[in-house]
């Protein structure tokens, strides 16, 4: 890296930060840091922190708490995707729920019987409805999930594997075009691009309290899948670290649930509910502006 240097350097995940750190050095002190979501270095060598609810950091002067993680749907960009998918659904029955699968993160391990459980709920959904399905996985899930989700669907759907045909993803198009939304409830950035339309949308707990069936689960200790290196650590850190690098996704879940934009997968949907994407991003913009508009 050489001169000139930036006045301003955004960075997210704890890899950057001294690097980001070094840059604001050869500046003289005079470069802003902007940190996205949760840093590990100390709150005050930042000059801004946009983080999430997710994260337990504090009330500070330069941390702006957000309601959602920052994401990139905007109406432009839907309204792109439906002209461009539309006629490609038309043997679809409406209502169209769109499900999108997430994986493996932190605590939440995504089994086959999980994966048959939100089968079951979705095809029922959209059976129920005279409807039909727009599934779309990612990265994260795990074969054996998406296997037993699909061995559960006997509805009309359109079904998207991550990875094939990346030049032809109709994610986007899954979001303009659904009449409702099903989401796994540990994938905020998922949960927050289903938030930004003005869609009905459902949060599948991909915990083990609603594996199998709804009942009682056993404790951690004894479900074999828990103790894969991922949930182990997840949970060893969240025992053992300090409050400032714990993690929750269900604060995010509630504040969605709690605020009426979303509902439990298998609960009714309030009728004439409507709901208002928060405007994060303007937001986040702004304050970053006004780090160099007060000198």
């Amino acid at each position: 890296m050489q001169p000139p240097w930036p006045q301003l350097v955004i960075t997210a995940g704890r890899r950057n930060e001294p690097v980001a750190r070094w840059l604001r050095k050869q500046t003289g002190g005079l470069g802003r840091l902007v940190h996205i979501g949760r840093p590990w270095a100390a709150l005050d060598q930042f000059d801004l922190i946009v983080t999430t609810p997710q994260y337990f950091l504090p009330e500070r002067p330069n941390v702006l708490h957000n309601q959602l993680p920052l994401h990139a749907v905007t109406e432009q960009r839907l309204s792109s995707a439906a002209a461009q998918w539309r006629d490609r659904f038309t043997a679809l029955p409406r209502p169209r729920v769109a499900v999108l699968l997430g994986g493996d993160s932190g605590p939440f391990v995504f089994t086959a019987a999980k994966g048959e459980r939100l089968g079951r709920l979705a095809d029922a959904m959209a059976r129920d409805a005279g409807g039909s399905l727009l599934v779309t996985d990612s990265a994260r899930t795990p074969q054996v999930f998406f296997d037993a989700f699909s061995s559960q669907i006997s509805v009309p759907a359109h079904m998207h594997r991550w990875g094939m045909r990346p030049q032809d993803n109709p994610y986007l198009a899954y979001l303009a075009l659904a009449d409702r939304l099903v989401v796994t409830g540990e994938s905020m950035s998922m949960l927050a691009e289903a938030a930004a339309t003005h869609r009905p949308l459902y949060i599948f707990d991909p915990g083990d309290a609603a594996d199998p069936g709804g009942t009682a689960p056993r404790p951690w200790w004894l479900q074999r899948h828990n103790f894969r290196y991922r949930p182990l650590t997840h949970r060893l850190a969240m025992r053992l670290g300090p409050a400032r690098m714990r993690r929750d996704v269900g604060n995010i879940q509630r504040a969605l649930v709690d605020s009426g934009r979303a509902v439990w997968l298998g609960q009714s949907f309030p009728q004439g509910a409507e709901f208002v994407p928060p405007r994060d991003l303007e937001r986040a913009s702004a304050r970053v502006r006004a780090l160099f508009e007060s000198g």
